[in-house]
């Protein structure tokens, strides 16, 4: 499998890669951005904040 890479997901979204170094160093970012993000890497992150917020609920 081919390693992702910043460069690699810059040109997927498409963005300049600095552009992906900012989405890392953010606290937050849009439903949008995080879907499309998701859909390119096969992952759902919904569901990672979704047990996050259970957890923390939970507390």
């Amino acid at each position: 499998m081919k390693e992702k890479t910043a460069c690699w997901l810059a040109n997927q979204i498409p963005c300049e890669r600095s552009n992906v170094y900012h989405i890392f160093k953010r606290s937050d970012i849009s439903i949008e951005l995080l879907m499309k993000i998701s859909l390119i890497l096969g992952h759902d992150f919904f569901a990672d904040l979704s047990r996050s917020y259970r957890t923390e609920k939970g507390k």
